[in-house]
């Protein structure tokens, strides 16, 4: 559209507004200044008008291509999700200490809820080992009532979480550590399948060979479907024929097919509850959103897009709540199944959606093709996902990146590994990370001239000076030096700190003491607004009362 017909447009529309709306006050009003009034007036409310139509022609875009931009690729790839999820929330209910249909109700509560109100399309939420581990001492202590309150206290904590943006704190999390924390990830998921073949007879080698072979050769002649799913149902119509004697979905926990239903915990809400259930609800509010917003950060590089980190944590509050009404314990977001999603086509909200909503329609409905599952298929699957998970690159790498990077990433795994917690692991690499950087920048430089004939010396400083590097900045001063003036030039610095401020301090005062008249030169702005509100030397009498000291 040129400049001209859209200006026409706009003056066309403002005009029948214009008839419609204001014609009699514009007929009322005598002078050519207030008619001019009013016909800004109806520019305005047509303007007005107008861009509203435009945001929401471009929210109902956003929401249909969010939802139904994917379909086949969505409602596959859900499918997928939810036979993987299966297993994984059984395990994490007996982790818990709590029924198997409990953590089933959880991760169809939360995987729903989420595909609604979450900040990342194509990401898979549901109950996690992280979570599960931090609830069992409260299950074993207090019992199942007290856990759904926690977990309804969960999405309260990180509804308020969101609501002040900690989703930010992200940016904080170094390379080294992401790295780190999907490599921990990716051998955590890898292990925890080993416990499948204790035991194990051939039938269950072969099939997880087999269904190996399904995932990474079907993809070579057609994507048409998700390898896992044909790899599932291939080795499940096997299992089924052949009687072959390996476990089942069905050996893992005894699966009802009921509904979840709205209920209240049982408990009595007084201050003595909320002492018992708060300290286990801000761990798991903390824990799930490390795990979440580390997750999304993971997916928005695989899939080359961006999330909303603080509407994630918003909508994953939303979600715990929802699965603490409706009998399930707490969760969060899913690396290993989010990768199961992107990689089986899958990539907005429907897939998702579909993950909670099959995988209640398989307990309900197909509970009897459910238990027949072979462990061989989904282990298969999870073990592709740990290798998918795994970032290959690192090892290529590994001499190329600086020394103190590849530390951080090799910590970050052996605490994830050694403790099974992730937001450990990620906690002791960004503590590294900063301490190691601390060390880089706290490299201070002070060189010194003398002034040609002036019984002077100028000192040159350059580096950062805060809480690290202030004892090398003082080393660097010659206090005995019989001098008369020294100029302590600081164009190439920056105070961070009180620290910073009390070294400067200390260096004025201690040549004061000498009788030498130091003089500061070169602050920026914000350094030198620093020592005008803290120092002690700039201030009146302030010299006299430190040297009395």
């Amino acid at each position: 559209m040129t400049p001209l017909s859209f200006d026409f447009t706009i003056l066309s529309h403002s005009f029948i507004i214009f008839l419609l709306t204001t014609a009699p006050t514009f007929m009322r009003v005598g002078s050519q200044k207030e008619k001019l009034q009013c016909l800004e007036q109806a520019l305005e409310l047509d303007n007005f008008q107008r861009l509203k139509r435009e945001v929401l022609f471009l929210n109902l875009n956003t929401i249909k291509s969010s939802w139904f931009g994917n379909i086949k690729g969505d409602v596959l790839s859900g499918i997928v999700v939810a036979m993987a999820l299966i297993p994984e929330a059984i395990a994490f209910s007996i982790i818990a200490g709590v029924d198997p249909m409990i953590g089933l109700y959880a991760s169809f509560c939360i995987a729903v809820t989420i595909s609604f109100v979450g900040g990342r399309p194509g990401m898979i939420s549901a109950a996690t080992g992280a979570t599960a581990l931090l609830i069992t001492s409260l299950v074993k202590e207090h019992g199942l009532q007290y856990l759904l309150a926690a977990t309804i206290l969960t999405g309260v904590l990180q509804i308020i979480m969101g609501a002040l943006k900690l989703g930010r704190l992200m940016k904080f999390v170094p390379r080294s550590v992401m790295t780190g924390f999907v490599n921990a990830l990716a051998i955590l998921i890898f292990s925890a399948q080993l416990v499948q073949f204790k035991g194990a007879n051939w039938q269950m080698y072969a099939m997880v060979a087999g269904a190996l072979v399904i995932i990474y050769v079907l993809p070579r002649f057609t994507k048409a479907v998700p390898a896992p799913l044909v790899a599932i149902l291939v080795m499940t119509v096997i299992s089924i024929l052949t009687g072959s004697h390996v476990r089942t979905v069905g050996d893992l926990g005894e699966l009802t097919s009921k509904l979840p239903v709205f209920l209240i915990p049982d408990i009595q809400f007084t201050l003595e509850t909320l002492q018992i259930i708060f300290p286990y609800s801000i761990s798991i509010a903390i824990v799930g959103l490390v795990e979440t917003l580390l997750t999304a950060s993971i997916v928005d590089d695989m899939t080359d897009t961006e999330s909303n980190k603080n509407k994630e944590a918003r909508g994953q509050g939303m979600a715990n709540i929802i699965s603490g009404l409706f009998g399930g314990m707490a969760g969060c977001a899913m690396i290993g199944q989010s990768v199961i999603n992107v990689k089986s086509g899958g990539r907005g909200r429907l897939s998702t959606f579909v993950a909670g909503a099959f995988l209640l329609t398989l307990i309900v409905s197909l509970k009897g093709f459910l238990v027949q599952i072979p462990m061989a298929a989904l282990v298969a699957v999870m073990f592709m996902v740990s290798i998918g998970t795994f970032d290959w690159s690192c090892l290529k790498n590994f001499k190329k990146v600086p020394i103190t990077d590849s530390i951080v990433m090799v910590i970050t795994v052996i605490t994830v590994v050694m403790t099974n917690n992730l937001s450990l692991g990620v906690l002791v690499g960004v503590i590294l990370s900063a301490i190691f950087f601390a060390s880089k920048i706290s490299k201070v430089k002070v060189t010194s001239i003398s002034a040609k004939g002036a019984n002077k010396r100028i000192y040159h400083v350059t580096g950062q000076l805060f809480f690290a590097s202030v004892t090398d900045f003082i080393n660097g001063f010659d206090f005995k030096e019989s001098v008369k003036e020294v100029d302590l030039d600081l164009s190439h610095a920056h105070l961070w700190d009180d620290s910073a401020v009390g070294a400067i301090d200390k260096v004025v005062i201690k040549y004061h003491q000498n009788g030498v008249k130091v003089n500061l030169r070169g602050l920026n702005t914000e350094s030198n607004k620093l020592i005008n509100k803290i120092a002690i030397h700039n201030k009146p009498g302030g010299l006299e009362k430190a040297a009395s000291h």
